[in-house]
């Protein structure tokens, strides 16, 4: 109990210094776009239209809300993070103690390291995240809610509490797990990829007689969580765009935003738009080739 509640600590730390970056990235994957783009220079140095990074982005927010208002949604965030930390530590403490699932070699105990071990504890883990992920999800809707707020100017969902009252009355339960099976499928692979690939980069490609194994070992795990994460970022966009779509709020409704009937028909506009990787860079954002830039709506089209 103890480690989770550090752990809760250490995350809710974690969560508030990196929430401005979240509140930016977030108003960047629903598409809009406050500042019109500057001819600057990319890595090569060739002149190019670029749009506003991290830094100009912060500036555009704190000189219409204050630096207060670059922390939009944390409440939410904070109660997301808490209750994940404790309900992953519980879940995944009942899958070690009784042992299961085991998917591969049946009831024989798999060797450290190997394949059969990879894959159960990797089973274990996804149990563990999947169920935190399912319960905190009701407080990241009502949170990416009060940041998208910001497009509109509205003051709809103002608190947890009365944010969670606002959601049921319009939408009912099922307004609380918005974007959610996007989101699942994306932590789900993520995990996996990582793992797997992980696991046979520390088994064919380092060997073990060389020096410094654990920390290669170590980089190696963190490479492939960066390549997983790259992979499966559209689900994150997708999952974060159905969970403000039709809400009542302006950033998720015509004209600005399209209404999608389901997530796959988010994420085939998004394909055709050739928009997957909205958001995924904060820094020497090219201009989309292609588009115009609408003054009015302060996004492209």
């Amino acid at each position: 109990m103890a480690d989770t509640c550090v752990q809760a600590l250490l995350g809710s730390g974690l969560t508030v210094l990196s929430h401005p970056l979240v509140y930016i990235k977030v108003l960047i994957q629903v598409g809009h776009e406050p500042l019109p783009p500057t001819l600057g220079r990319n890595l090569f140095g060739r002149q190019v239209y670029q749009l506003p990074g991290l830094f100009a982005y912060a500036k555009h927010i704190i000189k219409i809300d204050g630096k207060v208002g670059l922390f939009k949604g944390l409440g939410p965030r904070l109660c997301s993070g808490t209750i994940g930390t404790v309900v992953h530590s519980k879940v995944a403490q009942k899958c070690q103690e009784q042992g299961t699932p085991r998917i591969l070699g049946g009831d024989k105990k798999a060797a450290e390291g190997s394949l059969q071990y990879v894959v159960n504890e990797t089973t274990k883990e996804m149990i563990a995240r999947s169920c935190a992920t399912v319960v905190t999800h009701p407080f990241h809707v009502i949170a990416l809610r009060c940041m998208v707020q910001f497009i509109g100017r509205e003051t709809k969902y103002s608190g947890v509490f009365d944010s969670i009252v606002t959601v049921y009355r319009e939408e009912g339960v099922l307004g609380f797990f918005a974007g959610l099976i996007p989101r699942l499928l994306g932590d789900v692979l993520s995990l996996w990829i990582c793992n797997v690939l992980a696991h046979f980069i520390n088994t064919y490609a380092i060997d073990d007689s060389m020096s410094h194994t654990s920390e290669i070992k170590n980089c190696s795990q963190a490479v492939t969580g960066f390549f997983a994460n790259m992979l499966t970022y559209p689900f994150v966009l997708v999952s974060n765009l159905m969970a403000v779509n039709n809400c009542g709020l302006a950033g998720g409704l015509p004209p600005y935003a399209l209404v999608y009937p389901t997530w796959v028909d988010c994420w085939r506009h998004l394909s055709r738009e050739g928009n997957m990787s909205r958001g995924n860079s904060l820094f020497f954002r090219k201009l989309p080739s292609g588009k115009m830039y609408a003054m009015d709506q302060k996004r492209f089209f």
